[in-house]
């Protein structure tokens, strides 16, 4: 029985249909956040009826919370995917207690999955140099792509930050854009004077060839109808260009975030700094670039050093 067509009317539809509400209307939730959890929700939701057989959240009790969680590992789904799914139906949970449809949180207690920590990706600098001389400006959408390509390197933009970025969030003459990011928080980012040159570039003599008649104020638009362009579009661009600049790994909008903020730290910028320039709100988000460089400095120093590795074969004695 499915939880959409079967259950209308009973409780656990009815508090998350008001979930939802409130946290379109007064959490702070980037919209994608907003859509991860709308979709985790469901799932629980769908879960807590047709499986455990409860309809009503004054019923749930913390195994069934961790039996979920239990058929998400059991399906292979990422750690990071099971955190969030936590995540969503902490949140949840805190909503029904704050609403007093239940008397206690009964997923307060439980714990994130061990996440296996990932270094980032990054790019050298050699290999965003080569990305970024390989792109040309002969055309409205190329000089499009150079500028688009260009700021997320010299602002460390998230790729959300970029394709939302209107013309009057640009601010040529002082060197900088204001950002919305993630929870609404507005920040100034500086930008550097080769973006800033394509950027000009592009606003002079290649947006206006793509505009429509009534267009909107979106900095990067597509070709089309004029319209914003989506993250997907830009995840393709950097995907296509990096390999036309033949760059052998695989390459997206984030991963030239990483860069920039790895590259700022390997010449001495301040860690405070490089999470105020991403828009971090905890610094231990921004540490993993920490990681990353004392990986490379380990790579340099293996590479470099003469006794750092052992010989694949002694030397004869003479």
């Amino acid at each position: 029985m499915s939880y959409e067509s079967d259950l209308l009317g009973n409780k656990m539809e009815k508090y998350k249909n008001e979930y939802l509400l409130y946290i379109s209307s007064e959490l702070a939730l980037s919209k994608n956040t907003q859509y991860n959890y709308k979709n985790d929700i469901e799932k629980y939701c769908d879960f807590i009826v047709n499986v455990r057989k409860k309809t009503d959240p004054m019923d749930i009790e913390i195994e069934d919370v961790r039996a979920f969680i239990g058929s998400l590992r059991r399906k292979h789904i990422a750690p990071s995917t099971q955190s969030r799914n936590l995540s969503a139906l902490k949140s949840f949970h805190k909503f029904l207690l704050l609403e007093k449809y239940v008397k206690v949180n009964v997923a307060k207690m439980i714990t994130n999955p061990k996440q296996e920590k990932k270094l980032p990706i990054t790019l050298s600098v050699d290999e965003i140099d080569q990305l970024l001389k390989s792109l040309k400006t002969d055309s409205p959408i190329a000089m499009r792509d150079k500028a688009m390509i260009e700021l997320a390197y010299s602002s460390g933009l998230r790729v959300s930050e970029l394709v939302n970025l209107k013309i009057s969030d640009y601010h040529p003459t002082m060197g900088f854009v204001d950002i919305m990011g993630k929870g609404n928080k507005e920040r100034i980012v500086p930008v550097g004077e080769e973006a800033i040159q394509y950027l000009n570039l592009y606003l002079k003599e290649g947006r206006p060839k793509l505009a429509k008649a009534g267009n909107n104020n979106y900095m990067f638009i597509n070709q089309k109808n004029g319209n914003r362009l989506s993250r997907q579009s830009f995840f393709e661009i950097i995907r296509k260009k990096s390999l036309l600049a033949g760059i052998n790994k695989p390459i997206s909008p984030h991963k030239i975030r990483h860069s920039f903020a790895s590259h700022l730290l390997e010449r001495g910028l301040d860690l405070r700094l490089i999470q105020e320039l991403l828009g971090h709100e905890d610094i231990s988000t921004t540490e993993i670039y920490t990681h990353i460089n004392n990986a490379r400095l380990k790579q340099v120093y293996l590479s470099a050093h003469p006794r750092a590795r052992k010989e694949a074969k002694n030397d004869e004695s003479i």
